[in-house]
């Protein structure tokens, strides 16, 4: 009798990849960085266990938005202080903090929860070319599309 393959922290292989977010799109890159940082391109994927990779994002700064996003998109935040409702725009986000705005875009495609705070975990985003994980010996990744 066959049984269900479960995947536990045990039986789980984990992989440095390193992603080149130059002249990609923001919410497809995002959605596939999700994909990997879940496990779900394995095929020993298991919902509730984190069986996905350590993905490595450079070039942040050289991400693309289509359309108006760039001068429509607005980023709020909350210092919990009475009228300490702040924003920027997606411009502003991308020229100053676009390692924070990839961030933010990949951790909306996690489900939400304990598993996928530990899931965050395992993303690390550089403007630039360079990283500082070279020890780990990451793989390049190409994403699909």
């Amino acid at each position: 009798m066959r049984t269900t393959f479960m995947a536990n922290e045990s039986n789980i292989e984990r992989k440095w990849l390193v992603v080149d977010a130059e002249g990609q799109t923001l919410g497809r890159l995002a959605s596939e960085v999700a994909a990997i940082l879940r496990g779900k391109h394995k095929p020993t994927y298991t919902p509730h266990a984190d069986t996905g990779d350590n993905v490595i994002i450079i070039n942040a700064e050289k991400i693309q938005l289509t359309g108006n996003k760039l001068a429509d998109k607005i980023y709020y935040r909350h210092s919990n202080h009475p009228g300490g409702l702040k924003q920027r725009t997606a411009d502003e986000m991308r020229t100053k903090y676009p390692e924070q705005m990839l961030e933010l875009a990949v951790k909306g495609m996690l489900p939400k929860g304990p598993l996928a705070r530990k899931m965050i975990k395992k993303l690390h985003v550089y403007r630039g070319a360079e990283h500082k994980h070279q020890a780990q010996q990451p793989e390049a990744y190409t994403l699909r599309g």
